[in-house]
């Protein structure tokens, strides 16, 4: 991605031309990596996350918060995924190009997938928040 980059700067300025795809490849490449670690990120439980409930409230509330977090994310993945998933079915019933003769659809079908993973992830958690607790509260004793 950098080496596509970099030419199509070089050749802008330097040379006054472009390759005409690369621009487009490269927001496609951008869409995908940062989606596939979206899915990598909530796997591992790595990703940004707030816990000022879990900081201020008492312990033995925090698995009925926890699972109501991750029912809200549940949801609003799976929203996101609906409407990502019909806005595919746009593209491909319209025949859209992307780029380089690659269909639109085939470029943002990253959408609907990675969000219905991140929904499966957080339906497993509804039902296993003890393990993340049990994190947390060893990272809270690290800390004192």
């Amino acid at each position: 991605m950098i080496i596509l980059a970099v030419y199509q700067i070089f050749s802008r300025n330097l040379l006054s031309e472009g390759v005409v795809w690369i621009d487009p490849l490269l927001r496609t490449l951008v869409l995908w990596i940062g989606l596939t670690g979206a899915v990598v990120a909530t796997r591992t439980d790595k990703h940004i996350k707030i816990d000022v409930f879990a900081k201020y409230l008492p312990t033995k509330l925090l698995p009925f918060i926890q699972r109501s977090v991750y029912f809200f994310t549940l949801l609003v993945c799976l929203l996101i995924s609906w409407h990502a998933a019909r806005f595919v079915m746009s593209e491909y019933e319209y025949g859209t190009i992307a780029f380089s003769g690659t269909p639109a659809w085939v470029t943002a079908i990253i959408i609907p997938v990675s969000f219905c993973l991140i929904a499966v992830r957080y339906g497993v958690l509804i039902f296993t928040p003890q393990s993340q607790l049990a994190e947390f509260k060893s990272t809270e004793t690290k800390d004192k």
